[in-house]
């Protein structure tokens, strides 16, 4: 947080402007239909590491300065009735209980990420590299610098892809984490920008949120800077950003779209058209690329 301090030297008046050093303030707000469970991991535990946030509510947390950790919301929790553990259909952190207790998300899950500054700049992202569970944008007050907003308001469970989607549809995972191989989690041969690019799935991710991580190098695009703010966290921060019912509107990708049980994409016929846009496979025919391509097209209209 900034302060300003008017001093007047010689008759003229000289504004400085001083960090604050109590850290900086996090608000967690919810917009949706539903309750929330928001879940905070740190590198200095705040607070609290976890609770639950109704409909309408909202909630501050004082974070200390060079704080960093990530915020994000868990969704359909209740308790068992027979151990009294608190389970969670999205974003689960695995401790059992309201408080995360230094446990962090399991994917898939949209995540807000800090690194703060005592003196420097924060920086600040939404990312959707391990995956998407409900729309959440980010906003600075009160700082220094560009200072954008940043997040993804769209609803991408009514348009995930089969093969990433998780049970029902409450969730939309990653290319990472549903085939797990080396070109979608940027690792081994993959582990550099580049060598890792973006992919068709990270790409849809992007169309629909342009600001918000798609893959693990999205740095340009998707890191943000604001010195001295305070940030509010919104969960479904517009009216038309609902949590996607089990029922949703197929997109072509899940008409077309499947994965086997092992993760590996089918090689059927009609498997997966996502993939072999990705690689470029010939053994696929003209025909099924022009039309594949046209399904592309109406796909990104639709989100649109």
């Amino acid at each position: 947080m900034f302060m300003i301090y008017n001093i007047n030297i010689d008759g003229a008046c000289i504004s400085v402007y001083i960090t604050g050093t109590s850290g900086t303030t996090f608000t967690l707000v919810n917009k949706c239909d539903y309750t929330v469970w928001p879940g905070i991991l740190g590198n200095t535990q705040l607070d609290s590491t976890g609770f639950e946030l109704p409909s309408g509510g909202s909630r501050s947390l004082q974070a200390p300065p060079n704080w960093s950790g990530r915020f994000w919301g868990r969704t359909g929790c209740a308790s068992d009735q027979t151990t009294g553990q608190l389970i969670c259909q999205t974003g689960d952190c695995g401790s059992s209980q309201i408080e995360c207790n230094g446990r962090g998300a399991t994917p898939p899950a949209t995540l807000a990420e800090f690194t703060t500054g005592s003196s420097t700049q924060d920086f600040y992202d939404v990312s959707l590299v391990d995956g998407y569970n409900l729309p959440l944008i980010v906003e600075p007050s009160g700082g220094l610098g560009m200072c954008f907003s940043t997040g993804c308001i769209n609803d991408l469970n009514r348009q995930c892809p089969s093969e990433l989607r998780v049970d029902s549809g409450e969730a939309c995972k990653s290319a990472c984490e549903a085939f797990g191989t080396p070109q979608y989690c940027c690792s081994g041969p993959y582990a550099t920008p580049d060598t890792c690019k973006p992919s068709v799935y990270s790409e849809m991710f992007k169309t629909a949120c342009p600001k918000a991580y798609s893959y693990a190098y999205d740095d340009a695009t998707s890191t943000f800077t604001c010195t001295g703010a305070d940030y509010t966290i919104t969960f479904c921060p517009s009216s038309t950003s609902q949590k996607s019912e089990s029922n949703t509107i197929p997109t072509t990708a899940t008409t077309y779209g499947s994965i086997t049980g092992s993760g590996e994409v089918s090689s059927e016929e009609k498997g997966s058209w996502l993939p072999y846009l990705l690689t470029g496979d010939s053994s696929k025919s003209l025909s099924d690329a022009v039309f594949h391509t046209t399904l592309l097209a109406i796909f990104l209209v639709f989100l649109s």
